[in-house]
């Protein structure tokens, strides 16, 4: 993460006599100018915004006002080319769901870079610019201003007397030459001193509105993230193909065999014969509606089809316990998160069935602030133990994958309250 060209060249001997302390006085002079210009900017949409709130108009600004960061971060990483030949792309955020500037705006500002960035440009407008400007005087200005005290005593002076940063009078030569001394002796600590504040100036920037360097722990956790979401799409991938194969594959040869077992049983006539191939046609029977259940079990066709509410609505009516189902979802969610929430819901209401004894159980739900939420709840005894092999732990499992989470609530005697949350944002609407 560190700005690895800067820090080099100050640790060579030719520094002060190689382009760098030229290129830290240009960071930091941009980045004084920059921040003086940010602070002006959102003092202004500031200002504004809050005198037009009184006609709803200064919301809207108020609102892109929260957006300043993003602009000023993009002009960050590009100034950190002047110290740093490493790139620095931005943080990775998600895309939006739909195209437009609404689906958009959401979209940023439910991000954390977002709102990152903007802590990074109030911290620039109130501080860093301040400190960039005071560094250049202190570690350039000044020094120049000593280095030049002879040219300014025969320009200024007549020859006769000079003054020193407005703070003390020199009326001799060798007084002046001294000074000019001590600026030049000043001017090669401040290039030191230029080139050290630059390098600590990029690497806060890099923290605060950059991604992480490779080697970097959060970079190793950001990169984990999106390989668990890559192994997920193609879990679910596979699971697809599986279900498309037995169902145009396997299912269409047993549904051949049936109908051929039941044409020949039809022909043969009565004795051992016939008897074997009624046999045999109550097999191939058995095997296809277990086939067939095996497809519904790896993914649904009406889950793939109509979405969550459809699929929850008929793992409800195949329940053995009556189940009231009420899951308002106004569109269609990542097919990772419908299969995780399906198959949630399905081996809730299977223990349900087997170990509860519950008269009743209801499923409700919705999606809130960027997050599925489920709840399966019965009348049973309660005492569910996830421990207890109920299958539990796999469904906690299959939710965390998502970044998301499962909790159960069982007290002896009941009721049983099972609550999921999968973060997750809409891929489309229904119509």
């Amino acid at each position: 993460m560190r700005s690895r060209d800067l820090w080099q060249a100050l640790s060579a001997r030719r520094y002060l006599l190689s382009a760098w302390p030229w290129r830290a006085t240009a960071y930091l002079v941009t980045g004084a100018v920059a921040g003086a210009a940010t602070l002006v900017g959102l003092a202004v949409a500031l200002v504004v915004g809050g005198a037009l709130t009184v006609v709803l108009v200064g919301l809207p600004l108020l609102l892109l006002t929260a957006l300043a960061g993003i602009p000023l971060a993009r002009l960050e990483r590009r100034r950190l080319r002047l110290i740093d030949r490493a790139p620095a792309p931005a943080r990775p955020v998600r895309q939006p769901p739909a195209t437009g500037p609404w689906p958009w705006l959401v979209t940023r500002l439910r991000e954390r870079a977002t709102w990152r960035e903007l802590g990074h440009a109030l911290l620039f407008a109130l501080l860093l610019w301040p400190l960039d400007a005071l560094v250049v005087a202190l570690a350039l200005a000044a020094p120049l201003h000593l280095a030049a005290t002879p040219l300014v005593m025969a320009a200024f002076g007549g020859g006769e007397e000079a003054k020193v940063l407005k703070q003390w009078t020199v009326t001799t030569w060798p007084a002046a030459s001294g000074v000019a001394v001590l600026g030049l002796l000043l001017l090669a600590l401040g290039g030191y001193a230029l080139g050290l504040a630059a390098g600590v100036r990029a690497e806060l920037t890099r923290v605060l509105v950059a991604a992480p360097h490779e080697g970097d722990p959060e970079a190793r956790v950001v990169e984990l993230t999106r390989s668990r979401a890559r192994l997920v799409d193609a879990f679910e991938a596979e699971r697809r193909r599986i279900e498309r194969d037995l169902h145009d594959g396997a299912q269409q040869r047993l549904v051949a065999l049936t109908m051929a077992l039941g044409l020949a049983r039809l022909d043969a006539p009565p004795g051992p014969l016939a008897d074997q191939l009624a046999k045999a046609h109550g097999e191939a029977g058995r095997a296809l509606e277990e086939l067939r259940e095996l497809i519904h079990g790896i993914h649904p066709k009406v889950l793939a089809d109509y979405g969550l509410p459809a699929a929850v609505a008929d793992a409800a009516d195949r329940s053995a316990v009556p189940v009231d189902v009420a899951l308002e979802l106004p569109g269609r969610l990542p097919r990772a998160v419908e299969a995780a929430a399906y198959f949630v819901v399905c081996e809730a209401l299977a223990n349900v069935g087997r170990h509860s004894g519950a008269d009743h159980a209801e499923v409700t739900g919705g999606h809130r602030d960027g997050r599925l939420l489920l709840r399966i709840r019965d009348d049973g005894r309660g005492g569910a133990d996830v421990a207890a092999g109920s299958g539990l732990t796999g469904l906690a499992d299959r939710v965390s994958v998502l970044d998301g989470r499962l909790s159960l609530s069982s007290p002896p005697g009941g009721p049983t309250l099972l609550s999921v949350e999968i973060p997750c944002e809409w891929t489309e609407r229904f119509a």
